[in-house]
């Protein structure tokens, strides 16, 4: 199984990152733990109890979205406001004069909850160079017998003095998003990917959202799929073939959605590492999701296993 780059970072390339901040030759990378489970336990307990020696902790449900929500508008996940994303970046550290600082985020599975740090740092205007997720995320660090910090068994390497605030400025609007309105007309006239399990697109259960079924039109590419069954990625034509299967390509107006605004991210970002997607030219987000179109009763629901079956 061939490995990509690009906007990933293997966990040996992070330690040689770490290493090279500690001996004063290359900035240190701010590193986030954004580690997230959607029955539990809170991923700031894991955090605590090991993780990689500098990571900052960061809750997806109060720091990479305006709080948890019922399906609605916005969704369960909403975009943060900007000041409040700012703040929790810079409390990370994270700054504007120093634009070649690695940002890299990891979850504890295969990248598709750190996805959504990547793309809101993205969205804040971060320079695309600057901002990875870690492949294979926590499981292939410790599988790679590198140094823990933290309280647990088998951590305690030493942690490096807390990063300074940073200044970074949130500047909204640098990767492009979707309504409701904008999902059914690129469902109709462009390709619109369901990041969800094939069970949850087909409408045969829905364990989270008002409705079962798809966006009428959307097809369906897991974002489990994106990695292998260690957890990490595909290579870029490993996904490239995916996604052109399901109607993606260069010059194809594309989105992803999810169930609520997560895991859609990691459709962006596998777009753009297989090449079919540019820094430039991003495929498109509709953060509210199966959540907030689900819950209004005037959109319609299809379901089955083609983009159009059986509509409500």
């Amino acid at each position: 199984m061939g490995r990509v780059s690009g906007s990933m970072i293997s966990p040996e390339e992070l330690a040689g990152a770490v290493g090279a901040a500690a001996d004063g030759s290359a900035a240190r990378p701010v590193v986030l733990d954004v580690r997230w489970r959607l029955a539990g336990p809170p991923g700031r307990e894991d955090h605590e109890a090991r993780r990689v020696p500098g990571a900052v902790f960061v809750d997806l449900d109060t720091e990479l979205s305006a709080g948890p929500a019922a399906p609605g508008p916005g969704g369960r996940h909403p975009l943060p406001r900007p000041a409040a994303l700012q703040e929790v970046l810079r409390r990370a550290g994270i700054r504007d004069d120093d634009p070649a600082g690695l940002v890299v985020a990891y979850d504890d599975g295969d990248g598709s909850v750190a996805a959504r740090a990547w793309w809101l740092l993205r969205w804040a205007g971060l320079d695309p160079a600057r901002v990875r997720v870690l492949d294979g995320g926590f499981a292939a660090w410790r599988a790679a017998r590198l140094p823990l910090a933290g309280s647990g068994p088998g951590a305690g390497a030493p942690e490096p003095l807390p990063a300074p605030p940073g200044d970074v400025v949130v500047r909204p609007g640098a990767m492009p998003v979707l309504d409701a309105d904008g999902a059914a007309a690129l469902a109709r006239d462009g390709v619109l990917l369901d990041a969800r399990a094939a069970a949850r697109y087909r409408g045969e259960t829905e364990p989270v959202d008002p409705r079962a079924g798809h966006v009428p039109g959307a097809r369906n590419t897991p974002a489990a799929a994106n990695a292998g069954p260690d957890g990490r990625w595909y290579s870029a034509a490993e996904l490239a073939e995916r996604f052109r299967a399901a109607g993606a390509g260069p010059g194809v107006a594309t989105g992803a959605y999810c169930g609520s605004g997560v895991n859609a991210c990691a459709l962006v970002l596998a777009l753009e590492q297989a090449g079919l997607t540019t820094p430039e030219a991003p495929a498109a987000l509709y953060p509210g999701s199966w959540s907030e179109w689900s819950a209004d009763p005037a959109r319609p629901a299809a379901t089955g296993d083609r983009p159009w079956a059986a509509r409500e």
